[in-house]
């Protein structure tokens, strides 16, 4: 955390980030949508839905990311880990544009819980990065690794012919294997195996909740 910032401050950017990731439609990307010019298909409405709650999620996990970044970014300690958190960040963005976008050719909307998943996703990243710079890169390593297994999952839950969907995810997947290798590149401590359960635990309830709303 920046000396001259005070946790008052810290606690008010926190929830402005959250505010308007939440609320607002996700800030201009660079890199251009994967699916780019892959024509889009009519799918039947329950499949439709189904694919719009598989997008929500990924949304909601896009908005997590940037909490759990901005978090850790404001408590790590060495400012190049600060630096390579916020490159990864970077990438997020992108993956929140491309999620959005997406569930709007869905016809469809993000999770009306997102302000309250950002919320604890930060105070979850603070508290990393509080423990130390190792052990918030093994946090970002973990919560990494536990991304790509579901985004695999997800993968195989898309109807074949949706292949915009599925280049998106494909994309999401790769990036976010680059960033687990950062981490653990960077020195990142493993994380306790209860610690590991525990995400994952957590994760499938959001995954569950956010399918629906």
């Amino acid at each position: 955390m920046n000396r001259n910032t005070s946790i008052l401050d810290t606690m008010i950017i926190g929830i402005d980030q959250a505010l308007r990731i939440a609320t607002l439609p996700a800030p201009p990307h660079p890199r251009p949508n994967p699916a780019g010019n892959t024509p889009d298909i009519v799918l039947a409405e329950e499949q439709r839905k189904h694919v719009a709650g598989l997008m929500r999620i990924n949304h909601t996990g896009e908005v997590c990311a940037q909490a759990l970044y901005a978090g850790q970014a404001a408590t790590a300690r060495d400012p190049e880990i600060q630096q390579k958190m916020q490159l990864a960040a970077d990438d997020e963005i992108d993956h929140l544009a491309w999620c959005e976008q997406r569930l709007n050719e869905l016809d469809d909307r993000p999770s009306h819980l997102n302000f309250f998943w950002y919320a604890g996703s930060w105070a979850l990243g603070m508290a990393a990065g509080i423990a130390g710079d190792k052990w918030s890169l093994g946090f970002l390593e973990e919560t990494e690794k536990q991304v790509e297994a579901h985004l695999d999952e997800h993968l195989g839950k898309l109807p074949p012919e949706d292949k915009r969907t599925e280049a998106i995810l494909a994309q999401m997947k790769i990036d976010e294997a680059k960033h687990a290798q950062m981490a653990a590149e960077s020195g990142a401590h493993e994380l306790p195996e209860p610690v590991r359960a525990m995400m994952s635990i957590t994760a499938k309830a959001m995954k569950a909740i956010v399918y629906r709303i």
